[in-house]
């Protein structure tokens, strides 16, 4: 699949995609249950992959590596 964005709005999927990540991290850290925890972890780790593609974070904040 192939998506087509005007900068603005790569720029907007970028910001987002950094948040949820960071939200994600914050939900693993208080997640008890294990296959949980491994599950949220794979799903931050696939939208890090697209947050990269996209040419990572727009700020310089590093992101919490579990």
């Amino acid at each position: 699949m192939d998506l087509t964005l005007s900068d603005e709005d790569a720029e907007l999927l970028r910001d987002v995609l950094d948040s949820v990540c960071r939200d994600l991290s914050y939900e693993i850290a208080d997640t008890d249950s294990y296959e949980f925890r491994q599950d949220l972890k794979a799903r931050r780790d696939r939208l890090r992959r697209v947050l990269d593609e996209l040419g990572g974070p727009l700020e310089d904040r590093p992101i919490r590596r579990d």
